[in-house]
């Protein structure tokens, strides 16, 4: 009887995040990223323009605190949408890695990957060349558990190095470039897209450094480890950067949760992409959109209502059915 009751509530909350407001729309939450991360701003772009645009839709863009968090917040009811790592919410989907204590979660599906994340690695000390040169040194790899967290040690492995070589710290994007600015740390990672706002706050306050990854190391962690692409930072990116850096990315893909009506996220899917060549101008993360990358996810299932926009538009992408 308990059970059926917490079912009955269950099913009453859901019913409630989804519920149409004034006007029929269908009210979605969107838990994006830190106030410092490109999630967070992105997010609210795309959040603001969809309320204002698109038929029977308002998104609220609330903060997140990372990738993990951003599906367990799927998972309780606490979002309808969600940004995320491409490897995190594969991750999720089949309860491994950073989800092997929380089980499989899947209760969510695709909605569109948008742009790469590059694995940054930042620091003010020039001696600081290589992934290597970080042996003996402090170094922020991310919060702990988090996505950034795992592509630090899929980098350090890359080049031999294992967290017991270095000093670890487990902060924020805001935190990593504080620190670094302040010299109590001597680097850290930050995977988001580039520029990121933190970095791009620390490279005009002290000389800054992307330290990248060279091509024997980079093929060697794409074999190991197929969520990543290469990927390059170009010169100019950040202040005083002048040259091109080479590194590793994952992709930023936008989540939906499973009940969210395929209208809804039928109407979030062509708002973003019908329009996206016309709005670079409100972000930069407009100019990066393109439909065969938002269509390239094959380890989760897309949600009904992406599905059928991304057929029209001549896509074929697994969907929940299948």
């Amino acid at each position: 009887m308990k059970k059926f009751v917490a079912m009955i509530l269950a099913l009453v909350m859901a019913l409630s995040l989804v519920a149409c407001g004034g006007g029929g729309k269908v009210k979605m939450r969107f838990v994006t990223g830190g106030e410092s991360g490109t999630y967070y701003a992105f997010g609210g772009t795309i959040a603001q323009h969809a309320t204002n645009n698109a038929d029977g839709i308002e998104v609220t863009g609330l903060v997140g605190n990372g990738s993990r968090s951003n599906v367990l917040e799927l998972q309780d009811g606490n979002a309808e949408l969600a940004f995320c790592q491409s490897d995190v919410m594969a991750y999720a989907y089949d309860g491994t890695n950073l989800f092997k204590d929380d089980g499989k979660v899947d209760c969510f599906s695709t909605v569109a990957a948008l742009y790469k994340e590059q694995v940054q690695l930042v620091t003010c000390d020039p001696s600081i060349k290589t992934v290597a040169d970080l042996k003996g040194k402090t170094v922020s790899v991310g919060a702990a558990g988090s996505g950034v967290y795992f592509n630090a040690i899929d980098v350090l492995g890359a080049y031999g190095l294992t967290l017991d070589d270095i000093k670890p710290t487990y902060q924020s994007f805001g935190d990593t470039a504080n620190d670094i600015k302040d010299g109590k740390i001597d680097a850290g990672f930050v995977v988001a897209g580039a520029p990121t706002t933190a970095i791009v706050d620390l490279s005009t306050t002290k000389n800054t450094y992307l330290v990248g990854m060279d091509d024997e190391h980079i093929d060697a962690l794409l074999k190991a480890s197929p969520f990543y692409s290469k990927a390059t930072i170009p010169a100019g990116t950040y202040n005083g950067q002048t040259e091109d850096v080479n590194t590793v990315a994952v992709g930023a893909v936008i989540l939906a949760r499973n009940d969210i009506p395929a209208d809804a996220i039928y109407a979030l899917t062509a708002d973003i992409f019908d329009n996206y060549t016309e709005l670079g101008s409100s972000h930069a993360k407009y100019n990066e959109l393109s439909m065969d990358f938002a269509a390239s996810i094959t380890s989760v299932p897309y949600h009904p209502g992406a599905a059928k926009y991304f057929t029209e538009k001549g896509f074929n992408v697994p969907t929940l059915a299948e």
